[in-house]
């Protein structure tokens, strides 16, 4: 038996996620978030380094790739080892020279604003040749450059990847991702970053996401602190002047106006994403007064084919006759009338009380939001 069913059809996700975040009653007070985390200081980053290393100590795993070989070969003559002219092009050439110890590899890591020299952070190792796992290997003193070319860090250390792959000629297990690795606090910060913060009296709020009413929130939430030091610039941005008494010490006032309580606002917003059957509905989505009927249509289509034998002594052919059996069925449902919502709770009870899946809640949103009457961003993933 096939089952085909149509587009209108009703279609069950083995894992569906529905995630409505709701207010149940109208008027109930809205979260309080602090500043520090719904923005970010202009200038404060995180910087991204790059490096490329040799992993050794690898038990079969490593590559047998050109690449290795070069990189082993170059490895050595900085390493004060000279190679013969002779054997380097035969390293180079014969692929039977084992190197499934070793596998290059690229290093990666952030570095925070306002590091020091001394300080350690995590980098992370994945392999650049075809080395099947880099278990037990050890990363090799490898410089960590930034976007400007400056070395900024040095790693190195044993990899740890939280994973494994063993197999033979007909079979393989393989856990996690074991050409991935992770050297914790394998980097040394060998040079720090500057990092201005109000050299000039003041610096800027960014948001995180973008709104005008939130950025004057925020700036009246400082100015409530102290007065008439803060102005909105714009839907993402805020400045900031630093008081005569912070002065010289802008890291505190920082702290202070990190921690201050504000209330963010948001566009009314619906996201959702078909292939996982989530979807998300923003708090401050409203419907107009609107009548909904969303009725399923099933249609199975069933084949059962039969032989037709020819007559006795006949010259006829035995052939199979196709015989499809096609039935319909039209799922019935109440015309339901949603009044004008007040909250998202209103909202989602409405919608729950038709008994649709997220596909067809997704359907539901489109038609409202073509119609007029869903007042909300529906957002695609």
């Amino acid at each position: 038996m096939t089952a085909h069913r149509s587009q209108f059809a009703r279609r069950c996700f083995a894992r569906v996620i529905l995630v409505t975040l709701a207010c149940a009653v109208a008027g109930s007070a809205r979260a309080e978030v602090r500043i520090k985390d719904i923005t970010e200081i202009e200038g404060v980053r995180v910087n991204q380094l790059v490096g490329m290393g040799l992993v050794t100590g690898l038990i079969g795993t490593g590559s047998k790739s050109p690449v290795t070989r070069q990189y082993a070969i170059n490895f050595m003559q900085r390493m004060g080892m000279r190679v013969d002219p002779s054997v380097r092009l035969q390293l180079q050439t014969d692929t039977t020279q084992k190197t499934n110890n070793l596998s290059v590899v690229t290093v990666t890591a952030d570095l925070p604003a306002f590091a020091r020299r001394g300080s350690r952070i995590d980098v992370l190792v994945s392999t650049f040749d075809d080395a099947a796992s880099l278990e037990g290997g050890q990363l090799i003193m490898t410089p960590l450059f930034a976007a400007n070319g400056q070395v900024y860090a040095v790693a190195s250390g044993p990899v740890s990847t939280g994973g494994f792959s063993f197999g033979g000629q007909a079979a393989t297990v393989q856990k996690n991702f074991p050409t991935t690795g992770r050297i914790s606090e394998g980097a040394t910060i060998e040079e720090e970053t500057q990092t201005p913060l109000g050299v000039d009296g003041t610096f800027r709020l960014l948001l995180g996401q973008p709104d005008f009413e939130t950025a004057r929130r925020i700036a009246n939430a400082i100015n409530e602190e102290e007065p008439g030091i803060a102005t909105c610039l714009d839907s993402t941005a805020v400045n900031v002047c630093v008081p005569p008494r912070y002065r010289g010490n802008t890291a505190e006032f920082a702290g202070l106006i990190g921690a201050l309580h504000v209330v963010p606002d948001g566009p009314a917003r619906v996201v959702i994403n078909e292939r996982t059957g989530t979807v998300i509905i923003g708090e401050n989505v409203k419907i107009s007064k609107v009548l909904i009927t969303h009725a399923n249509l099933a249609i199975t289509t069933t084949e059962a084919p039969q032989v037709s034998q020819p007559a006795p002594f006949s010259e006829g052919e035995t052939v199979v006759v196709p015989r499809t059996n096609i039935g319909v069925e039209e799922q019935q449902k109440q015309i339901s009338y949603i009044d004008e919502t007040v909250t998202l709770g209103e909202l989602a009870q409405a919608l729950n009380s038709l008994g649709v899946t997220p596909r067809d809640l997704s359907s539901i949103l489109q038609q409202l939001k073509e119609c007029g009457a869903l007042h909300a961003e529906l957002e695609f993933k």
